[in-house]
């Protein structure tokens, strides 16, 4: 895989703890092959709850309909024309504080951290149809101190109603897949990768707690292990036996790192803003994951870096940073498609 043999990525980012008037995250077309890059989109909408570190600032989750680009904030879809012109948008309820999104066909899939939530967005129609709630419990007190043996359940709702969910932010639900025929969903109270299928929730991979961004990827699970400050591969030691209940996952063999790649760090010297607490900002903070032709890893982390790995070698064949600003990191990432 030759160094012009690297694609165009789109990516989204989020400025933790930036104040009110200035740019809170931005939109940014990066050519891996040259390590050019443009803000396509200075993100600086000013009507939103300015607390804590992340909260609602910044540009989240990626995805691509006919010639559209649908990018998430943290309360609303924005629809771009290719030229990043906000041709239309959307809004529900139950969204709240969005990180990831997944288009399958006609439905685009967005997280509600806010309300340990999924929700289901009918393109064709312009409405939302769907909402899964995920709840966590402990069969007992040792287990819940320890965070043995978690019980998962799910239950649906129609975001489009009311009766729904109370604001929850429990298991902080970060990402969101479709894969045969099930939807994948995790988060960083979670130690499993979970699916759906039928109205049912099941563990489907174990996966370190704290990771972003865990996909399925050739036999395994692909993820930012953020506290790791890596991309980790895991590989699947083998499906779970649903007969013997969903908490029994804890029990079988745990899936392994396969292999990582680590997040870039810089010189602490080089860095502005360094000064914020780690639990506001802090570098090699990995976030935004996407593959290209099966083979090239590429992650994001802060400062606002982008990073692209041969899986089979390893190597690192680009790194493109942005800024050095570290509270300026990296959310979602997407390969260019047009």
């Amino acid at each position: 895989m030759g160094d012009r043999d690297l694609p165009q990525v789109l990516a989204t980012s989020v400025v933790r703890s930036s104040h009110e008037g200035e740019s809170h995250g931005g939109i940014y077309l990066v050519d891996l092959s040259t390590g050019d890059y443009e803000e396509v989109v200075r993100w600086d909408y000013g009507a939103i709850s300015w607390e804590g570190a992340g909260a609602e600032r910044g540009l989240r989750g990626i995805s691509f309909y006919e010639d559209r680009v649908l990018i998430a904030a943290s309360d609303e879809l924005i629809v771009y024309d290719k030229d990043f012109n906000i041709v239309d948008s959307f809004r529900n309820t139950y969204m709240k504080h969005c990180h990831e999104v997944y288009r399958s066909g006609d439905v685009l899939w967005l997280t509600s951290t806010g309300f340990d939530s999924v929700l289901g967005l009918d393109l064709n129609a312009g409405r939302f149809p769907i909402g899964y709630r995920v709840s966590l419990s402990y069969p007992g007190r040792l287990a819940r101190r320890f965070q043995l043996l978690p019980r998962y359940s799910v239950e649906s709702f129609d975001p489009g109603g009311g009766g729904g969910p109370s604001p929850r932010d429990l298991i902080h639900v970060n990402s969101v897949w479709v894969h045969e025929g099930a939807l994948l969903l995790s988060g960083t109270g979670l130690s499993h990768v979970l699916e759906v299928r039928d109205g049912r929730i099941s563990p489907l991979a174990r996966v370190p707690k704290g990771t972003h961004n865990a996909q399925p990827f050739r036999e395994g699970i692909i993820a930012n292990h953020t506290e790791g400050n890596q991309i980790a591969y895991l590989r699947r030691r083998g499906r779970i036996d649903r007969s013997l209940g969903n908490h029994i996952a804890y029990l079988r063999r745990r899936d392994r790192i396969d292999r990582s790649f680590p997040i870039i760090a810089y010189d602490p010297a080089d860095l502005t803003h360094s000064s914020l607490p780690a639990d506001h900002a802090r570098p090699s903070f990995g976030r935004g994951l996407c593959i290209w032709k099966e083979r090239l890893v590429i992650g994001g982390s802060s400062p606002a870096t982008i990073s692209a790995f041969d899986f089979d070698t390893g190597e690192r064949l680009a790194c493109v940073n942005i800024t050095m600003d570290v509270r300026n990191a990296i959310h979602g990432l997407e390969v260019w498609p047009f």
